[in-house]
């Protein structure tokens, strides 16, 4: 995958707008979506969804989940059980 900085709306911390990062396919033909890191937390956006849109997790949920490489696997786990 390649991942681009679309926007860069910070001073020294993260403010609301946060930072926008592009996700694309590693041939570059297909945008797979953003990610916005604001100060609550992340927020992940397929392929053209509005960022009111996207999916949200909080940075005490993004920390629990990736806190060990016993619970991201779970949680990836239990990701791909719902897809």
């Amino acid at each position: 995958m390649k991942v681009w900085i679309k926007s860069f709306d910070v001073e020294m911390q993260v403010k609301s707008n946060g930072i926008e990062l592009e996700v694309r396919s590693t041939d570059d033909e297909q945008q797979l979506g953003d990610c916005y890191a604001t100060m609550t937390g992340l927020i992940w956006c397929e392929g053209k969804t509005d960022k009111k849109n996207g999916v949200k997790v909080s940075w005490p949920d993004f920390i629990a989940i990736c806190k060990t490489k016993k619970t991201l696997k779970a949680a990836l786990k239990a990701a791909k059980a719902l897809e």
